[in-house]
């Protein structure tokens, strides 16, 4: 969770709520589970490892001031780094997702680029994947794993269809002037 704060944050500075509620949003109904404490935990690590700042909100447009917090030049570094870094073979569907979006809010990468670099790396893990069933005698234990391991691939590589779907509508709109 803590690369994902630190690049919402570096589409601009951000109190906790608001952290929280973007987070829920492109979480959609897995979101419900988010508990405002978790995103208060993680800004206050981000902070004593160096990677964000707290201010307070100069005038705030209804209520108390709050803490705002914002990156600093290693918290850009390191959110730079993650949007780049692989996610692995066996990356959950929603730490992929909250990449793309995570990608998309901050500007730091384009999330078509994150799904076709991931295509890839799935492509590969599946050639290998296969090579090796076939290496296997028939319906051997080892086999069966290997089958499980390429089918899963195969479900990721088709939900990364539908993500290019959506991103690239997405970005059609933005340059057509509609609201993304």
């Amino acid at each position: 969770m803590q690369d994902v704060v630190l690049a919402l944050l570096a589409k601009e500075p951000s109190h906790g709520y608001d952290l929280r509620r973007r987070l829920a949003a492109a979480l959609g109904p897995l979101g419900g589970s988010l508990n405002a404490g978790q995103v208060y935990v993680t800004l206050t690590r981000l902070e004593k490892a160096g990677l964000v700042v707290q201010e307070r909100e100069d005038t705030p447009v209804r209520g108390p001031r709050r803490k705002v917090y914002a990156l600093t030049a290693a918290g850009q570094e390191r959110v730079a780094a993650w949007l780049a870094e692989s996610a692995g073979p066996r990356a959950d569907v929603a730490d992929v997702h909250l990449k793309l979006v995570a990608a998309a809010e901050s500007g730091l990468a384009d999330p078509l680029a994150l799904v076709d670099a991931r295509r890839r790396e799935l492509m590969r893990h599946l050639a290998e994947a296969q090579r090796a069933a076939l290496a296997q005698e028939t319906d051997s234990e080892a086999g069966l794993l290997l089958e499980g391991v390429a089918l899963r691939l195969q479900a990721d590589l088709r939900w990364l269809q539908a993500c290019e779907r959506t991103w690239s509508a997405r970005a059609g709109r933005a340059k057509g002037g509609g609201v993304g």
